[in-house]
């Protein structure tokens, strides 16, 4: 076999064993993830309208979820696979990137808690950004995402109550 031969069976080999990194666990929560598409609406803790959109993307291995909360721009969300875990960075209108992981323990996702891990664009801890996601699957057409800001070392809550459309 030439060089060129080997080169392409290597690399297709790889590639077709890149889905085996994710754990089924992962695999799973990733699959109840994608089944978000669409657009949602609700309410958050005080009444106001929240509406959000979730959106498959890069052949399904991305999705994107953009939140429209009362009084705030708007915030997106990426999601993908990332071995056991579900990588999230999230896209703030305050210009940091928080980077989150949830590392679900079954294949039953009844909800996914996404830890801080990081965050591009943030000069220091103390700086307001998003540090903690919690996305509980309530049904097919519900959930509740509660957000958790953190300023200063306090916590602030958002939650959002929402309903496919």
């Amino acid at each position: 076999m030439d060089c060129r031969k080997l080169a392409l069976l290597l690399i297709s080999v790889s590639v077709a064993a890149s889905p085996l990194l994710a754990s089924p666990y992962s695999t799973a929560a990733f699959k109840k993830l994608l089944s978000l598409a669409g657009r949602w609406e609700g309410k958050d803790e005080h009444g106001m309208v929240v509406k959000t959109t979730f959106k498959p993307m890069a052949s399904n291995t991305a999705l994107m979820e953009t939140l429209a909360a009362p009084g705030m721009d708007e915030m997106v969300s990426l999601y993908s696979v990332d071995q056991d875990s579900i990588a999230l960075v999230h896209y703030c209108p305050t210009n940091n990137q928080p980077r989150m992981r949830a590392t679900p323990d079954s294949d039953d996702v009844k909800q996914l808690s996404f830890e801080f891990q990081g965050a591009g664009n943030l000069q220091a801890p103390s700086e307001g950004h998003q540090h903690h996601l919690i996305i509980h699957f309530e049904d097919a057409n519900h959930i509740t995402e509660t957000w958790t800001w953190r300023q200063n070392d306090k916590d602030t809550l958002m939650v959002f109550h929402l309903t496919r459309k």
